[in-house]
């Protein structure tokens, strides 16, 4: 089970590198405001959702503790971040303010993930 647990944490940072990613090579864009929500953006949320709720099922049925709340609220991110990103997705240019608040959701994910324990 623990190998199953570790390529389901693989895929997720897989989805996070794809949705920071995304973001960061808008950069330049946002700064011109002609970003955009690029495709990579929106695959690497999915896969953070999928992924993360089979972590929580794996880690739950493996007996280890779950912390519901720091999983809510980075699934409550999550979901804004993937609204977002599925509404615009076919725009051609999307607001700095709403762009800039993706990639400030996902940084703070981040940033929950890893400084919350």
């Amino acid at each position: 089970m623990t190998v199953l647990i570790h390529v389901f944490v693989a895929l997720h940072i897989i989805g996070i590198a794809a949705l920071l990613g995304g973001f960061l090579t808008q950069l330049k864009a946002m700064g011109r405001g002609t970003a955009r929500f690029v495709p990579a953006m929106l695959h690497g949320a999915i896969t953070m959702l999928v992924t993360g709720v089979v972590l929580v099922g794996l880690n739950q049925a493996d007996g280890h503790h779950v912390n519901n709340i720091k999983i809510g609220i980075k699934l409550a991110l999550l979901i804004v971040i993937l609204g977002l990103v599925y509404v615009k997705r076919d725009e051609e240019t999307v607001d700095k303010g709403m762009f800039g608040l993706v990639g400030a959701l996902t940084t703070a994910n981040i940033f929950i993930a890893v400084l919350w324990t």
